[in-house]
């Protein structure tokens, strides 16, 4: 299979070897294995009562870092014009997938919510993938209508066409997490895409309006609200999971409990090793465990960040929107689950980027890596420059002027 791809530039099969942004690779990858440890630590109760295997959890979660990194893997031998020029279809799809999990025998149900279509042992999250067709979709417009974008109100509203409509997808299944994320992203990604500060003022006013009237609307959702502001008044009821998160906190003290001593795993605190593993993981390795875990995720988004940044002073307008759009999903879901774990935001359902159990996440995450070392690799070769053209004889091993932007 590798054979299929080596004629053609890749960051996998350079002059160099493998040349990639060992920075952001190591961070990302230092994640997956702290992911796997705090996993395995997490779980082991629920899964030896569950089905009898304490690793059973643990092996599965290893699979899919495995088909994690074989996407990734894939995913840096795929130039970047091919998802430009895909951008439309992709939206298509996720429209598509977005439908498919909202009817009856098709998508699963699990604790209320219709989020997963199933493939035998595997289920499937659209949601994931649907913010990542966004963000490229999202890109591809504003290359395409840029003075628009900053010139016309027709040109900053035309996006939210596509993307309400999507975002009302994800709010039947319900996923509200999703839908921040996702429109968060498409914000940032609009200012920085040159909206001027009058409209995006405006439409950060609407989108806290619609927010509001969103927890209005479901009484399940106020309930989170109030909740959290005290989640001593009911702690053994709508306040459970939350106390329980935080005496995870108050047990790690500054150094942690050690690693696998966890109490609250102990079918304490719920959804340990999903939503949670954060929590487990403050129990166990402690303040100065948990700040380490944040710098790490500090770093990952700001080199990302710093890649988009790097794309766009080279010229490269659509690599840089697309990795400003995956910084600020990554950046989102770090927020709004940390902040959860340690009680300042509402309970939500929503993963921890290489962190937490969960398949569908993990792939999407370790896509979005594959994607950020394809643009950062192809910044540093000039292979995505409007200013160069390449032919099909460019592309042979032995080519001079590959030879020299592999250096």
């Amino acid at each position: 299979m590798p054979g299929l791809f080596r004629p053609y530039p890749s960051p996998l099969f350079s002059r160099c070897g493998i040349d990639l942004d060992f920075p952001l690779l190591a961070g990302c990858l230092a994640l997956l294995g702290l992911g796997l440890v705090m996993i395995t630590s997490a779980s082991s109760e629920v899964a030896a009562v569950q089905s009898g295997n304490p690793l059973y959890h643990m092996i599965r979660h290893l699979i899919y870092v495995a088909i994690g990194l074989g996407a990734c893997g894939l995913t840096l031998m795929i130039p970047l014009s091919f998802w430009q020029n895909m951008g439309g279809k992709l939206l298509l799809a996720a429209f598509g997938l977005l439908v498919l999990v909202l009817v009856p025998g098709i998508g699963r149900e699990v604790n209320g919510s219709m989020r997963w279509i199933g493939f035998g042992m595997f289920n499937v999250q659209p949601s994931e993938l649907a913010k990542v067709f966004a963000v490229i979709f999202l890109a591809g417009y504003l290359v395409r209508r840029q003075e628009e974008v900053r010139e016309s109100w027709m040109g900053f509203f035309k996006p939210f066409i596509v993307l309400l409509p999507m975002a009302g997808l994800l709010l039947m299944e319900p996923d509200f997490g999703a839908t921040v994320v996702m429109m968060g992203a498409a914000a940032a990604m609009l200012f920085l895409g040159g909206v001027g500060l009058f409209r995006f003022g405006l439409m950060v006013a609407l989108a806290v309006g619609a927010v509001v009237l969103l927890v209005k609307a479901q009484p399940y959702r106020m309930a989170r609200l109030t909740t959290f502001t005290d989640p001593w008044a009911d702690q053994f009821g709508s306040g459970y999971q939350l106390t329980q998160a935080l005496i995870a906190f108050g047990r790690g003290e500054w150094f942690g409990v050690g690693l696998g001593n966890s109490i609250q795993k102990q079918f304490y605190l719920p959804e340990a090793h999903t939503d949670f593993v954060f929590s487990v993981l403050a129990e166990e390795l402690g303040l100065i465990g948990s700040l380490a875990t944040v710098a790490l995720f500090v770093f990952v988004t700001v080199r990302s960040l710093y890649i988009g940044l790097w794309a766009e002073k080279a010229g490269q307008f659509f690599s840089a929107y697309v990795a400003y759009g995956l910084a600020f999903l990554w950046i989102g879901q770090f927020l709004i689950n940390i902040g959860v774990n340690v009680g300042l935001l509402p309970t939500k359902g929503l993963t921890l980027p290489f962190l937490s159990y969960g398949g569908s996440s993990l792939v999407i995450c370790c896509v979005c890596l594959g994607l950020l070392l394809r643009i950062e690799w192809e910044r540093r070769t000039l292979l995505g420059s409007e200013e160069i053209e390449f032919s099909e004889e460019d592309f042979a091993e032995d080519h001079p002027p590959l030879r020299e932007l592999s250096r």
